[in-house]
């Protein structure tokens, strides 16, 4: 990991611990647990089928987006989708996108960078298709104050989006856009990543593909608000739709600030303080939102470790750390030199693989 990723790492893993800390003060944990041991198996149960939902409607969202590039099997894109979230609830700073990115292009012998513009242009679609769900919330419910501030900044916020992803896809058509490739072809690694990302991020510039990949979302985050309107049914408090839907999207914009593994704390907190605008108590508040995050933790991890294992990718992992570890010079005393390993790189039983690590 880079520096700069851990930096980022301490970052989110600080903000998560002054959330929890804020959530100890202002929530009786005690309280809210009671409230969870009354919870509605029945309704738990359908949480537990809206997560599957949501999760499998963003794999088709992916392998949409992923099609111009690399058309691959919706059971292999959703398990490097699970596999994205599992990383996510261990790793902080949603260094999990990085992660799926890393995993499908190495698996898949496709671009790593390419697979990270298409995920790129995900983040816009969700951040897009979540601030429009929290404006119409906002207006069924004639929100006022802070939850209006929150929704004008978040469409500022998608405007930047929009335009820097534009930007990204049209830049070598911009004005001086020959000279800046003439200072970045001096560093020809550069010029190849910043070729290989527009690639991704050109998935955008296909409207028919960019309309899909709205509606998929939408489809998404209507499950999402599912989730949330079901665990309030499980713990007794009665959301409106809209109000399940402005929890969801809430919570999901809150998301964007780094945070430590799983979102832990600041998931939370901000569905509290969301919740606490419609009148709902704390501990209550708390309850519903811990019911939803374990659920959608339950989901994700068990989810990720059995695409794991179907993919190969443990056993590719654990290849390549034996090949280091074997490569590496052995030390005074060991009685012999260090092995030459030779041999195709893990995982090319598959021929759609290419023959090394793809950029």
């Amino acid at each position: 990991m880079s520096r700069r990723s851990l930096l980022r790492g301490g970052l989110g893993v600080g903000i998560s611990l002054v959330a929890i800390w804020l959530l100890i003060r202002a929530v009786d944990i005690e309280a809210a647990f009671e409230v969870l041991r009354s919870a509605s198996p029945a309704w738990i149960a359908v949480i537990l089928v809206t997560v599957f939902l949501d999760i499998g409607a963003r794999g088709i969202r992916w392998r949409t987006l992923l099609a111009p590039i690399a058309p691959l099997p919706y059971r292999r894109v959703v398990g490097y989708t699970y596999l994205g979230y599992l990383a996510n609830n261990v790793l902080p700073a949603r260094l999990g996108e990085l992660y799926r990115s890393h995993a499908l292009g190495e698996g898949e012998g496709v671009s790593r960078t390419t697979v990270l513009g298409t995920v790129v242009v995900e983040r816009v679609v969700d951040t897009v298709m979540v601030v429009a769900i929290a404006a119409i919330a906002v207006l069924l419910l004639s929100a006022r104050g802070e939850m209006t501030s929150a929704v004008l900044l978040g469409l500022a916020f998608v405007a930047l989006l929009v335009i820097a992803l534009g930007l990204g896809i049209a830049a070598h058509r911009l004005p001086g856009a020959d000279r800046v490739a003439a200072m970045i072809a001096r560093r020809p690694r550069l010029l190849d990543f910043a070729r290989r990302l527009r690639e991704g991020l050109a998935v955008a510039g296909r409207p028919r593909t960019l309309v899909a990949a709205l509606l998929l979302s939408a489809l998404a985050w209507t499950a999402s608000a599912a989730s949330f309107w079901a665990a309030g049914q499980a713990v007794g408090v009665g959301l409106l739709p809209a109000q399940a839907a402005l929890l969801s999207s809430g919570v999901a914009l809150a998301t964007i600030v780094p945070s430590g593994p799983g979102y832990l704390g600041t998931f939370e907190l901000t569905a509290v303080g969301i919740a606490g605008g419609f009148g709902i108590p704390r501990d209550e508040a708390f309850a519903l939102a811990l019911l939803v995050h374990a659920m959608i933790l339950l989901v994700t991890s068990i989810g990720g470790v059995v695409a794991g294992v179907r993919l190969g990718v443990w056993h590719a992992q654990l290849e390549a750390s034996e090949r280091i570890v074997a490569a590496a010079p052995t030390l005074p005393g060991s009685g012999g030199a260090a092995r030459q390993v030779t041999g195709a790189p893990a995982g090319t039983g598959d021929p759609r693989k290419s023959s090394g690590p793809t950029v």
